[in-house]
């Protein structure tokens, strides 16, 4: 049990930090002093948490981008993608270590559910 909360609770910081980085980036509201994010921001990294929280998958997952039931409501999916989309390429250079290890685990685990799916 203890494996799957380190995996969620190092989800959901990786999620964290791409919608920070993303707020940071694209909205004038972001307050560089304390790191507190814009209202919209706020509320899609708590509703990214809380869809973490209550993932009956995360024992067979790492990440959501690799689940095959996506359970995010279809604004907050846009949200998400759009900040995935600007954040992904740019972890590499604000947080290189957690944007190598999220795409190690990725490979590994898509190459696993090709490998059950044979």
């Amino acid at each position: 049990m203890r494996d799957i909360d380190r995996k969620r609770k190092k989800e959901q910081r990786v999620v964290e930090e791409m919608i920070r980085l993303y707020c940071r980036k694209n909205h004038s509201s972001y307050d560089r002093k304390s790191g507190r994010m814009c209202p919209d921001c706020q509320e899609l990294s708590d509703y990214a948490r809380m869809r973490s929280e209550k993932c009956p998958f995360m024992e067979n997952k790492t990440f959501c981008s690799n689940c095959r039931v996506h359970c995010y409501r279809l604004e907050m999916r846009e949200k998400i993608r759009q900040v995935m989309r600007f954040s992904g390429p740019r972890m590499l250079l604000y947080h290189p270590v957690m944007a190598i290890w999220h795409v190690v685990c990725s490979m590994m685990e898509k190459k696993k559910q090709r490998g059950e799916n044979k």
